[in-house]
């Protein structure tokens, strides 16, 4: 009895999850990998020009300002940090503003 429930349980967890790798939304750094990639096979490089091609391509989009994009959490944050700039906000004042601004709805 004990091994039956074992084993559907088993068998219900294995089967689950090719369901969840699809759902699951590549990092930023994954999205680099892939296109880089994907590049160098449509170049069709192979060994050390392949392994220098992907490093370069990899190099470069990290450094590229406008590749990084920022979770809804940092948006947050950055707003809330240049808004307590603006108004010159320093220690406890600064502090309680932070703390309020975050808390709000975005």
């Amino acid at each position: 009895m004990k091994s039956t429930i074992l084993f559907t349980l088993l068998a219900g967890l294995l089967s689950s999850s090719p369901v969840h790798a699809a759902e699951r939304t590549l990092t930023p750094q994954q999205q680099r990998m892939t296109t880089c990639n994907q590049q160098a096979t449509s170049q069709d490089l192979k060994g050390d020009a392949r392994k220098s091609y992907m490093s370069n391509c990899l190099k470069n989009s990290q450094s590229a300002p406008g590749d990084k994009s920022l979770t809804p959490q940092q948006q947050k944050m950055k707003s809330c940090n240049t808004e307590a700039g603006n108004k010159s906000l320093t220690g406890d004042a600064r502090k309680t503003f932070m703390s309020e601004c975050l808390k709000k709805a975005s």
